[in-house]
């Protein structure tokens, strides 16, 4: 069984974030060619507004200009993960687990079904059944029902020398508005939900947050290092 590192960052930068990212990226991967294979970190996290597009993704799918951008108070990133386009904010849980996947024993076609478990058993816990779509990453409800999709949580990833960065964006009290202003994830066919338009009413945020902690430490067998909590 592994050790992992878990932060709780709060709400936080997007860009911010996408340093630290990197700085714990750079750290695990550096002490990886120095035959150190113990370190990992899962971040959990929440950002203001902000379109992030993956390195494969089209700058046609943001649908909106830079001043209607300011107007929404969001902001933009072209970043370095996988995938297409897609939202953070407020009421979404992203999670970045910066994992050496040869230490999990992992492929990162598998680590990506991992992933997407996690929150189709987080999901069971509050009784809505979810489930993959074929061709696309993430989890979705009515899965193959044409005209029914909907995506519930985005996954996008980096990986080198088999250590991953970014992560998921698990819609829990998300506001789905934001998703109007883009094709998400490149889709112009599906749509998008959050626990809480599934449910109708808010979620307890930090009792999600509590239950996907324990969903990823027994899908990916491994306990906790420390716990550290911003604010």
């Amino acid at each position: 069984m592994q050790n992992v590192i878990f932060h709780d960052l709060g709400t936080i930068d997007y860009k911010k974030a996408w340093d630290y990212q990197e700085e714990l990226f750079n750290e695990v991967t550096s002490q990886k060619i120095k035959g150190n294979n113990e370190l990992n970190y899962l971040l959990f996290c929440e950002h203001p507004h902000v379109y992030t597009l993956g390195k494969s993704g089209e700058q046609a799918n943001l649908l909106i200009s830079e001043e209607m951008l300011r107007r929404i108070n969001a902001t933009y990133y072209h970043i370095n993960r996988g995938g297409d386009i897609t939202y953070h904010g407020p009421g979404q849980i992203v999670a970045y687990p910066i994992f050496d996947l040869e230490v999990f024993g992992l492929t990162l076609k598998k680590y990506i079904e991992n992933l997407e478990q996690v929150i189709i058993d987080c999901l069971a816990d509050y009784n809505i059944t979810a489930g993959r779509l074929e061709g696309a990453t993430g989890v979705w409800l009515d899965a193959g029902i044409k005209g029914r999709e909907r995506k519930i949580c985005a996954i996008g990833v980096r990986a080198s020398r088999f250590v991953t960065m970014h992560g998921l964006a698990f819609n829990v009290n998300t506001n789905l508005d934001y998703f109007n202003y883009i094709n998400p994830c490149g889709f112009v066919d599906k749509g998008v939900t959050s626990m809480k338009a599934e449910l109708g009413k808010e979620q307890n945020f930090e009792e999600v947050k509590q239950n996907l902690i324990k969903h990823f430490a027994h899908r990916f067998d491994f306990c906790l290092a420390n716990k550290h909590i911003e604010g």
